[in-house]
């Protein structure tokens, strides 16, 4: 009998063990932190099966997909969310995954609400820096919305051409021409810089885009572009610093999303660039032969050898002067 009664007090002892949604909740979280999105993703499956009725669950699950890039997904599960329930944090997480579609009117519109519910909320600031970079975004649109800017657009697609395909020399006085004739647009003279320091002159260069960076500490192309001159020249400490401003950065652009995921896997951080492809819509940039070339590169380096020949041929069919180049097992 005693035996019975320890084996009845054995059992209650694990009832507090046996996995309940807030168990899958937390193995969920704790592999998110460690950046194992699959794991977590499984994880929270579980948990939401299990409290299929608990906003918390579905808007992490939400997050997970927003990291990896499923914002469809994402928003799907936020709007299941807001059906049920005034989960407030549901239009800060909506917001943010338009913003990363491209669809900025209507992430202005979730990420407006979410202040007005939450003026002090835990995504405030999110919401307002959201908010202030569409705004940006639609003060470059209107800033260069010139009656010539079809001219603009040649110089651009020229200039484009050339440093897609490593024709550096090329590309100097086709962007020359267009800073003279185009000095209040400030992309071409990040070019430029670019296009001097793989030509040669990689101090002038350096200097330029330094004093761009005075005038503009939070570009992001100025520290792109000087992370990755740095680490041509071996100041492998120079180079850190500004890959570290990077760190937190994740644009709303895909173009921008693609130039953060070349910088990092040019300076040889290919587990992090390879998450930042992962993330870019290739439908938006398949036209850069950049995307294909480092995009195989780091899938490459971090053991990746078939996907990087998947991208690398892909990539050669749309763009068949990379075929010239050595390939990722090569680079």
């Amino acid at each position: 009998m005693p035996q019975v009664k320890n084996k009845k007090k054995n059992k209650g002892n694990i009832v507090p063990y046996i996995p309940d949604g807030d168990f899958y909740f937390t193995k969920g979280v704790e592999a998110f932190r460690n950046r194992k999105f699959d794991i977590a993703l499984k994880w929270m499956k579980k948990a939401v099966e299990q409290k299929p009725n608990e906003p918390l669950y579905q808007c992490q699950m939400s997050v997970i997909y927003t990291e990896i890039g499923a914002y469809h997904a994402a928003n799907q599960l936020l709007t299941n969310v807001l059906q049920s329930s005034d989960y407030i944090d549901c239009y800060y997480l909506i917001a943010n995954n338009y913003a990363h579609l491209g669809l900025l009117n209507d992430a202005k519109k979730y990420a407006t609400s979410y202040l007005d519910k939450e003026p002090n909320g835990d995504f405030s600031e999110d919401a307002k820096q959201l908010l202030e970079l569409i705004e940006i975004d639609d003060d470059e649109i209107e800033d260069f919305d010139l009656e010539d800017e079809d001219e603009l657009l040649i110089y651009q697609e020229t200039a484009f051409y050339h440093m897609e395909k490593l024709e550096w020399e090329q590309a100097i006085p086709v962007i020359e021409e267009m800073i003279t004739l185009f000095p209040e647009y400030p992309m071409p003279k990040h070019d430029y810089t670019q296009a001097l320091f793989f030509s040669g002159d990689r101090e002038e260069a350096i200097q330029k885009e330094l004093e761009l960076l005075n005038e503009d500490p939070n570009s992001l192309y100025s520290l792109t572009n000087l992370a990755i001159f740095y680490y041509e020249i071996n100041e492998q400490e120079k180079s850190d610093k500004y890959l570290q401003a990077l760190q937190n950065v994740y644009p709303i652009h895909e173009q921008q999303k693609l130039k953060i995921a070349v910088t990092l896997a040019r300076t040889a951080n290919y587990e992090e660039a390879y998450l930042r492809f992962r993330s870019i819509s290739k439908g938006k940039v398949k036209n850069h032969a950049s995307y294909f070339r480092w995009y195989s590169i780091a899938a490459y380096h971090i053991g990746e050898p078939a996907k990087a020949l998947e991208y690398w041929k892909e990539g050669c069919n749309l763009h068949p002067h990379l075929a010239k180049e050595s390939g990722p097992w090569n680079a």
